[in-house]
């Protein structure tokens, strides 16, 4: 499979320190136990806001050296943008990476900031950014002035530390040929090219009969209501719905399952965030091909007055004595109506990656490596997996981008694929049950 390239840009290893003269005189901007904040920026990206801490000496201490505050990531036109000069910036440099610290408390009061400017550290995007390699841009500390200029200050001013890194790390790209609930195929995105790779298979109320140790791979099934019968069914819960993973040989590589009916809370026509919808992530076992063992879960509901659709996946991990349990790895709200990306990515966890205790590793049956998601995570970080939530929209075809690092084989990109088509089916099945879900129409697809 080709990959597409991308590069990420890291910002870890944040820590601010302050002059004692400064601190104590009567315009220092604030005493030593003040909250601060950096706003990270490069253009044409969300700004991201992160705490930095204040630190007593020029050792940064254990916990801030490992953390990585803001990531970004680009692909090759969007690279190329920022290094193509424009006529209405001035200067040899098109583009800069910015970190302007503040402080006091994030957010703002009627349109004002809260904090107070201390002073900014811009990085040029150059040309070494394009090399596809590891390259350190900044290691250390820096003068950041006191919030008069930005850059370097001739006077006496706060000081940055921080670790700024660029480094290759592409994805392969795939898409749904349709929307999950038409078991479409799965192509790799390959410039102009789509390769077909999977398909996608999708069953409504599968027969009890079946097992996860002997998968029949049951025809599929429209989901949709198609009598009256079947319509006051569903009003009351949405249930038994799977997706399976082929490769195009026919065999199964990866399933998803709908373990707990999305149905109403009490009072409502909402599936409620106290008893949520959830879907079991399934990958083949070591032990043979009809073998599954249970690799993710899935929640999703969504809230009383809220557009939003709540997600939160969590994967299986293996403690080695035969006890497993699951960890949070990703938790995200996207529009109802105007869909969305559902993510995961490690540097942009709730927690923190040291509490991560390391996993004993999953030996799939046709990796050429060790398939530890929960492994990989706290040793390798960042970017995992990027999906498109259809929203509202009709007639929309999945995107799937995973990091190459996580695929060695077919199968390991067949479980994203089952995650993704979860997530999709999910904003349907969250759904208002006042309001029917619309009919999926093949026809519509180009």
């Amino acid at each position: 499979m080709e990959a597409r390239a991308f590069i990420k840009v890291s910002v870890g290893a944040l820590g601010l320190r302050i002059p004692v003269a400064l601190k104590a005189s009567r315009t220092g901007v604030h005493a030593a136990s003040s909250p601060c904040f950096c706003e990270i920026s490069l253009p044409n990206a969300e700004v991201q806001t992160v705490p930095v801490t204040l630190q007593s000496s020029t050792t940064l201490d254990a916990a801030a050296s490992r953390t990585v505050a803001a990531s970004f990531y680009l692909d090759e036109p969007a690279l190329q943008k920022l290094l193509t000069p424009s006529f209405f910036r001035a200067g040899s440099s098109p583009s800069y990476l910015k970190i302007v610290v503040f402080s006091g408390r994030q957010g703002s009061y009627w349109g004002f900031r809260k904090g107070k400017k201390l002073g900014t550290f811009k990085i040029p995007v150059g040309i070494e950014w394009t090399e596809r390699k590891s390259v350190i841009l900044h290691n250390g500390w820096v003068s950041i002035g006191c919030g008069k200029g930005e850059g370097a200050s001739s006077s006496p001013g706060a000081e940055l530390h921080a670790n700024i890194k660029v480094e290759s790390d592409p994805r392969y790209t795939f898409q749904f040929d349709g929307e999950p609930a038409w078991s479409p195929q799965i192509v790799q995105v390959q410039g102009a090219m789509h390769q077909p790779i999977f398909s996608c298979t999708f069953t409504r109320d599968r027969s009890s009969r079946t097992r996860w140790g002997s998968m029949d791979g049951a025809a599929p099934t429209v989901w949709y209501a198609s009598s009256d019968e079947d319509a006051s069914k569903n009003k009351d819960e949405r249930k038994g719905w799977l997706a399976m993973i082929h490769d195009l040989s026919g065999s199964p590589l990866a399933v998803a399952s709908m373990v707990t009916p999305f149905v109403p809370s009490a009072g409502s026509n909402l599936v409620s965030r106290s008893n949520p919808g959830a879907w079991l992530i399934l990958r083949p076992d070591s032990s043979g091909i009809d073998s599954w063992r249970p690799w993710g879960r899935l929640e999703a509901w969504r809230e009383r007055g809220q557009d939003g659709v709540h997600f939160r996946f969590s994967v299986n991990q293996d403690s080695g004595s035969g006890v497993s349990s699951d960890l949070l790895v990703a938790e995200t709200i996207i529009s109802a109506r105007k869909g969305g990306d559902f993510s995961i990515d490690s540097g942009r966890l709730r927690f923190k990656p040291e509490v991560l205790s390391p996993t004993t590793p999953v030996h799939s049956p046709k990796s050429s490596g060790d398939f530890s998601f929960t492994n990989l995570v706290p040793r390798v970080g960042g970017f995992v997996m990027k999906c498109d939530v259809k929203g509202g929209k009709s007639n929309v075809k999945p995107m799937v981008e995973v990091a190459t690092r996580h695929v060695t084989c077919l199968e390991d990109a067949a479980v994203f694929m089952a995650l993704a088509a979860a997530v999709d089916l999910s904003v349907d099945a969250c759904q208002p049950f006042s309001k029917k879900p619309n009919r999926p129409s093949p026809s519509g697809s180009s």
